[in-house]
């Protein structure tokens, strides 16, 4: 039975990291003292769930947990330094502070080493999140103890959340473009008037025409939503 440590501190451990190529040692209360810090943990660097949904999406929305008084977005693996590294920057997450726990001691501390020598991962984290408030947990989110790798409670929008109920996640925004294009550059400005963060592509005309059935520049999506080119953005968003 995992245990749920909510309103009891922390584990008193160090965290052996590699920043710039140099080891250093981060403690417990180097990342936890007087600070409000969301923690995620992971079966595992580089694995599917991890990689495609969990670190992506707190990633997405750390900033949206700093304007909530979040201090640090945390993630937690009993990987070793090298690996998590290196997972960090193919994962892009610049956002996320990536916390090693080679030896498992932080993981087990918290009562979240399970056996997953099936799969030849030998000891490894539970699927969890939690907020820690000046190195006290004030909420867990635990995974169902079922067969698999579940991933229903421990993702970022559920931690999103319970800090605020009202909060709205932001906008998924993809756009189109190609270089040299003037209306491209009208598109991602009235975007940013607006604060909405977007993902550029640089198109081919067939990959246009593939998704939006034309190959002039930028074509934007919204929440899965075709929006069109600039001046339809520029409705869009006088009626939004």
């Amino acid at each position: 039975m995992l245990k749920n440590l909510e309103g009891q501190r922390v584990p008193d451990v160090t965290f052996r990291t590699r920043v710039d190529g140099q080891w250093k040692d981060v403690t417990t209360k180097d990342v936890f003292a007087g600070k409000k810090v969301v923690v995620f943990a992971l079966p595992g660097a580089f694995t599917p769930t991890c990689s495609s949904s969990h670190v992506p999406r707190y990633n997405e929305l750390a900033d949206e947990f700093k304007r909530r008084g979040v201090d640090t977005v945390a993630c937690v693996s009993v990987n070793d330094a090298f690996v998590m590294d290196e997972w960090g920057k193919a994962q892009q997450a610049g956002k996320i502070t990536f916390l090693p726990d080679g030896n498992g001691e932080f993981t087990e501390k918290m009562g979240m080493l399970v056996d997953k020598a099936n799969l030849g991962f030998g000891k490894r984290s539970w699927r969890y999140s939690m907020l820690v408030d000046d190195g006290v947990v004030k909420k867990m989110f635990i995974e169902p103890e079922k067969e698999g790798d579940p991933f229903e409670v421990s993702d970022a929008d559920t931690m999103l959340k319970h800090l605020d109920p009202s909060s709205q996640a932001p906008h998924d925004v993809l756009i189109f473009t190609k270089p040299g294009c003037g209306y491209c550059t009208k598109a991602k400005r009235l975007l940013e008037e607006r604060s909405l963060p977007y993902e550029e592509v640089s198109a081919s005309p067939r990959r246009l025409r593939a998704v939006s059935g034309k190959s002039s520049t930028p074509q934007i999506f919204i929440d899965g939503k075709y929006i069109g080119g600039a001046d339809d953005l520029e409705t869009y968003l006088a009626k939004a």
